[in-house]
């Protein structure tokens, strides 16, 4: 029997994708790539998973897992292997309040699980921009970051245990509930971010937290970056680490944004040079629970703490969100970077890590740096400021592969100087292979291509992603 055919016997003719059916699963958000797969499947379960991976096998086909196709570096793409998505395992199975626990399938969609836990008081605290269609499973496969990283960490942070099929069929079970398991290797953690080059996940253990009670939200101008992280480090301490989010948008950005979106208010006038987007998240009632007066304790303290820094001059100006509706305007300033980002072309995009206290130095480099290799190019940054992640886009004057490369190296060159990581939380896949090549530790490159080979001595799990060939 041919391919099609076995893996139609086994999900029926609905579920099985090929020709013009494929068009909504072959392309990806940003546009840039486009997928040629030999049919989408869709399994409704675990082991219908685990049946295609071995009618895959058995034909030697390559296989690449999709879910809500949001990613930016091009870790879902395929020239002739069979994606399969995890759309159709789309179930919450159980919400357990007491043990702040969710157990969800690979294909729930992020802002299902935020409705499922606020039903029960609970929060799950991944946030970004792509919530109304991010998939668990493909937050998990690139450990995607987010705005509140800051405080409650990263999807890996997030996650307790998994459910993984291999590349052989064999369905591994990490299912773990528990906080502290001290029995061996840390499997799970092979496979968050691993971008699917390993196995597919299809389902996790996932933490919840309390919901926030009360927000206090804020956009500030600072006089400096540096002045902004004294701020921060005063608010974690005033509020026992609850600021759940630190945005830094600068100049440029603000300007871009009126640019792309003029309905959208500009919180300062003139505009100013380092805008910092500010949240913090109360549970405690005593945080929360507004005063005689009506006034909310965690916005009262915010006040505080900005009235001071104002006094000494390192803040230069300030807005508190006074209404909900005030809170989502401040956040959609911040959530619209990707689509004024992207609106123009060409772009050379860039997702960094930094020690918090390097992100000033960084961009102060490259605006030395970048008139050297292109002088008419303009950048755009917008950064997670709280745990040092940078967008840094460039503008360039030209659509050219070469100079593309060159601006790239230029940011690796003092990301790696000021001991950072090329990449943050956007994943590898496609796009960053190169980079992989060039300043991954070599060792680090041998023992994952050691785990690839172990887990997958056929090289059929999304190939050609993450791990760059060998020289």
């Amino acid at each position: 029997m041919t391919l099609i055919a076995d893996l139609t016997e086994v999900l029926g003719p609905a579920h099985v994708l090929t020709g013009t059916d494929r068009a909504g699963h072959i392309g990806d958000w940003t546009g840039k790539y486009t997928a040629d797969p030999v049919a989408v499947v869709r399994p409704a379960n675990t082991a219908e998973v685990a049946a295609c991976l071995r009618i895959v096998a058995s034909h030697g086909v390559a296989v690449v897992p999709i879910s809500g196709r949001t990613g930016l570096v091009g870790g879902a793409m395929t020239r002739g292997g069979l994606m399969i998505s995890v759309e159709r395992m789309n179930k919450i199975r159980e919400i357990r309040p007491e043990a702040r626990i969710a157990v969800v399938e690979a294909g729930v969609i992020l802002d299902r699980l935020h409705a499922a836990a606020e039903a029960e008081g609970l929060y799950f605290p991944l946030w970004f921009g792509a919530r109304g269609s991010a998939m668990i499973g493909g937050v998990l496969s690139t450990n995607a970051g987010g705005s509140n990283v800051l405080r409650y960490g990263s999807t890996r942070a997030l996650c307790l245990g998994l459910e993984v099929v291999l590349a052989d069929g064999q369905v591994l079970n990490l299912m773990s509930e528990l906080h502290k398991d001290n029995s061996g290797y840390d499997l799970r953690n092979l496979f968050i971010g691993a971008e699917g080059t390993l196995g597919i996940i299809t389902a996790a253990v996932m933490k919840l937290v309390p919901r926030p009670k009360a927000y206090a939200t804020a956009t500030l101008a600072a006089r400096s970056l540096p002045d902004a992280l004294v701020l921060l480090n005063r608010l974690r301490e005033a509020t026992g680490g609850a600021v759940e989010a630190f945005e830094y948008m600068p100049e440029s950005y603000m300007r871009r944004l009126a640019e792309a979106r003029p309905d959208i208010r500009q919180p300062f006038t003139p505009r100013q040079a380092v805008n910092i987007l500010v949240e913090i998240g109360a549970t405690a009632p005593r945080d929360a629970v507004p005063n005689a007066a009506g006034e909310v304790p965690v916005t009262l303290l915010l006040q505080e703490v900005l009235a001071e820094m104002m006094e000494e001059g390192a803040v230069l100006d300030a807005e508190i969100a006074q209404s909900e509706g005030q809170r989502r305007a401040m956040w959609e300033r911040r959530e619209l970077a990707a689509e004024i980002t992207f609106a123009r072309t060409p772009a050379i995009d860039t997702d960094v890590a930094l020690p918090v206290d390097k992100v000033d130095a960084f961009l102060r480099r490259m605006a030395a740096r970048l008139p050297l290799l292109d002088p008419g190019a303009e950048d755009l940054c917008v950064a997670h400021l709280g745990d040092g992640n940078v967008h840094y886009t460039v503008f360039p004057t030209l659509d050219d592969a070469g100079l593309y490369d060159r601006v790239v190296e230029a940011v690796e060159d003092e990301v790696q100087a000021l001991r950072g990581s090329f990449s943050a939380e956007h994943g590898v896949g496609l796009s960053k292979r190169a980079s992989m090549a060039r300043r991954k530790d070599p060792v680090a490159l041998a023992v994952m291509r050691s785990v690839k080979a172990a887990l997958d001595p056929d090289n059929r799990m999304n190939p050609g992603k993450i791990i760059p060939d060998l020289t």
